[in-house]
């Protein structure tokens, strides 16, 4: 081998080949140049592409340069090689410990930082990236030493590295304090980690520099030491990773196993000199990638099947937690339907109290008013004139009729509340149905139509019945018939009839029907007719049809819903036929023969 003073300097060969063994600067650069290479691109693509990634793979690539350039110092004996990648040592060290703090914010504060730090961090790092090619930052070659004369301005290196150590140290603890207790686990593993890794490039640095100058030692020796503090700190980063899925990766423990081990392994070639050594190790190293793929493989598919099951367990737990919230929901929906139905309670009993206390002391001046029509219409108080007595005849309907209306929402309120009952007693039909032709005659004969009453062809069983409110409900039916018919008239039918009895129920089987022994009461008339989408809604309270243009306009539609609630109440049934609009009309009831024990279990049934 050729030396000269300059471009090849035996000096330097000598002191690096007596200092430390080749193999060992081999060993301390390119493996951990190559993990910390392999460990910031992985995390780079699998946090896609976050700030975090961005920033630790710039410290691992501005680390990575450091090495290169500390690995050539080490092995060229060329004075201008050393010089130049020298050169890079003070921008490089300031530059991935800035980073270094980028990335402890960002980490610990979940966003990145404010503008004025970036530009406080780059006005710290702008004085070497100025001065890196000038003598202020190398003076000189020392040829006895191998070794860069380094400048004074060494030292605004290294208090830049101290400042900014510090300043980690300050949002570690600050981050600590105000994280709960699994993050604080995160920032404990993440802090120790990036400060052992700076405190150990730092202090082997600085203690060899101490060294040298104090005589003790000669050469840099001790300073590759001091780069493993990277593995240490690529380690807590794989187990923040595997753990607590930082930087939002899935990491499996085996995949972190496998990679550590295959490394290892790789990097025994940097000592082993034998052939057959370097073979054995080769057969070894495609083994662990082998196993390690299977390992590796079969986790996941373990992993997989624990994730699928936590999903299940999850959408499972979902689920109850929305039908409880349905059942909450449900039981306050409820608690305010009971507290509604109380109110309307209140409400409908308010409404009774005051239709029945408005009825009664509409009852009173209502009496007197038709007792004197009556006196004036007997001439109690004089003779009359035609035109007076036409008078009192009409002041006498209209209180009939407001009498009338009056008992139709005393009887609504009392079935409404429950408090109307029926006298039950044994009453013959023939003279209830005599009596309502007789009494309603003068009103149809009145408007020129004709009421027939036809009598049923043999005497009918006696009824036990309530024959006041019976009387009543058929009245209503005739007078209501004589109302609605213009011409023509009505015609009042009573017979005794056998219908099937509906209410049996044989569980599918066929067997014999019974009959039903049955009273039928027909109210027909030849009037104005109902529209067939009409018959529905007579029974209803207050219900008086849809065109109420063409029926009587003092009605109240009650008197058809009174009678239905009373012919039921006896066990029987009401309806209403007709062919159509200007047929005619007919109004069925029927009560039953014999009454059924729900009926008869009291003499008074309560409405």
């Amino acid at each position: 081998m050729n030396f000269n003073l300059v471009t090849n300097i035996e000096q330097c060969f000598m002191l690096i080949r007596d200092t430390v063994p080749l193999t060992f600067i081999y060993y301390s650069h390119i493996p951990v140049a190559l993990v910390s290479l392999i460990m910031g691109i992985f995390i780079f693509i699998k946090s896609k592409r976050s700030l975090q990634g961005k920033i630790l793979l710039g410290i691992l690539l501005t680390f990575s340069l450091w090495l290169l350039a500390d690995l050539v110092t080490w092995t060229n004996y060329d004075s201008r090689n050393i010089m130049l990648f020298w050169s890079f040592f003070p921008i490089l060290n300031t530059l991935f410990f800035i980073l270094s703090l980028y990335l402890v914010y960002v980490f610990i504060n979940k966003k990145d930082m404010p503008l004025i730090a970036k530009v406080i961090l780059f006005f710290l790092l702008s004085p070497m990236i100025f001065t890196m090619p000038t003598k202020l930052n190398l003076s000189s070659f020392e040829i006895t030493e191998c070794i860069a004369v380094e400048n004074q301005y060494v030292n605004y290196v290294v208090f830049v590295e101290i400042l900014v150590f510090f300043c980690i140290i300050i949002l570690l603890i600050d981050g600590f304090k105000n994280s709960d207790r699994v993050f604080r686990r995160q920032i404990i593993f993440f802090g120790m980690g990036i400060t052992l890794f700076l405190l150990s490039f730092f202090v082997t640095g600085l203690l060899a520099d101490f060294l040298i100058k104090r005589g003790i030692t000669e050469t840099y020796a001790i300073e590759p030491y001091g780069l493993f503090g990277m593995t240490i700190f690529l380690g807590f980063l794989g187990y923040l990773i595997v753990k607590f899925k930082a930087f939002n990766i899935k990491l499996l423990g085996a995949q972190a196993l496998v990679a550590a081990i295959v490394i290892l392994i790789a990097s025994q070639y940097a000592f082993i000199q034998n052939p057959t050594n370097k073979i054995l190790n080769g057969v070894t190293l495609v083994l662990a990638l082998a196993a390690g793929w299977v390992l590796v493989r079969s986790v996941k598919a373990e992993v997989r099947q624990r994730e699928n099951l936590e999903i299940a367990n999850n959408e499972i737990s979902e689920r109850k937690n929305q039908l409880q919230k349905i059942s909450d929901a449900l039981a306050v929906s409820n608690d305010r339907l009971k507290i509604a139905n109380k109110q309307l309670e209140t409400l409908d009993k308010v409404k009774n109290d005051f239709i029945n206390f408005a009825s009664h002391q509409l009852r009173t001046p209502l009496t007197g008013i038709k007792g004197y029509a009556s006196l004036l219409k007997e001439g109690s108080y004089g003779r009359l004139e035609s035109e007076q007595a036409e008078a009192v005849k009409k002041i006498g309907v209209a209180a009939e009729r407001m009498s009338g209306l009056v008992e139709d929402f005393l009887n609504t309120s009392k079935i409404d509340s429950g408090g109307m009952r029926c006298d039950m007693r044994k009453n013959r039909i023939e003279d209830i149905c005599q009596e309502v032709a007789v009494t309603l005659a003068p009103k149809a004969a009145a408007k020129n139509l004709y009421l027939e009453y036809q009598k049923p062809a043999f005497e009918l069983p006696e009824l036990f019945v309530d024959g006041l409110k019976i009387k009543e409900t058929i009245s209503n039916l005739v007078d209501n018939a004589v109302k609605y018919t213009p011409k023509g008239g009505v015609v009042l039918c009573l017979e005794r009839k056998k219908i099937p009895d509906k209410s049996q129920n044989f569980g599918g089987q066929k067997k014999e029907i019974d009959f039903q022994d049955v009273v039928r009461v027909t109210v027909s008339d030849t009037g104005i007719g109902i529209p067939a989408g009409e018959l529905e809604h007579l029974f209803v309270k207050f219900s008086r049809g849809s065109d109420t243009k063409r029926l009587n306009a003092s009605g109240t539609g009650l008197g058809l819903y009174i009678g239905k609630v009373i012919v039921e109440a006896h066990g029987g049934k009401v309806w209403a036929e007709s062919e159509g609009e200007g047929k005619g009309s007919r109004f069925i009831v029927e009560l039953p023969v014999k009454q059924k024990e729900s009926v008869l279990k009291k003499q008074e049934t309560v409405l």
